[in-house]
């Protein structure tokens, strides 16, 4: 069996789920039906910085909400995929507008609809409170669970790893 880390090698994208791995899947729902959801500052740094490095970030989530689309928009993202009944076809969707191969995809999920995007991608990984059925087809579960960390945690492994990520003789204040 290859190590994880290895497989993150090519990884030229990361695609999410947002509720459950971009936040703890809690809903604040209020009288005027607007959801209120909320994020993690370092995960929100991760992807940004993915972004400005020149990778390329989704999400693909079945939620449809104006504070998903604010969210991953305020940090750079680009290709964000709301209300997806069946994301294998929308995942599918974005290999090909990207020109991408599924190896070079790492994706991060928490529960049942993930399952099969999860299978076929580069790097499967979820969250630490993800579902018994996603963390049986994860090639990694993050220490951290959704909204705390494990954005940051499988974005900066991989920048990491392809020697991307931040290095502090590069400043120039």
């Amino acid at each position: 069996m290859i190590n994880y880390k290895e497989k993150l090698h090519p990884i030229k994208a990361f695609v999410f789920d947002f509720d459950g791995v971009m936040t703890d899947g809690s809903v604040w729902m209020y009288a005027d039906r607007e959801a209120v959801r909320c994020g993690n500052i370092k995960d929100g740094f991760a992807v940004q910085y993915a972004v400005k490095k020149g990778y390329i970030v989704a999400v693909i989530s079945g939620a449809t909400s104006p504070s998903i689309n604010n969210r991953m928009e305020s940090l750079g993202v680009k290709q964000i995929y709301t209300g997806c009944a069946h994301k294998m076809e929308t995942y599918n969707h974005f290999l090909q507008v990207n020109g991408l191969l599924p190896e070079q995809v790492l994706c991060m999920g928490d529960d049942l609809p993930d399952y099969e995007m999860m299978q076929h991608c580069g790097v499967a990984a979820c969250p630490a409170d993800a579902a018994v059925e996603i963390k049986e087809v994860a090639d990694y579960i993050s220490l951290y669970p959704g909204g705390r960390g494990c954005v940051r945690d499988v974005i900066e492994q991989t920048l990491r790893l392809q020697g991307q990520w931040f290095h502090p003789e590069a400043l120039t204040w």
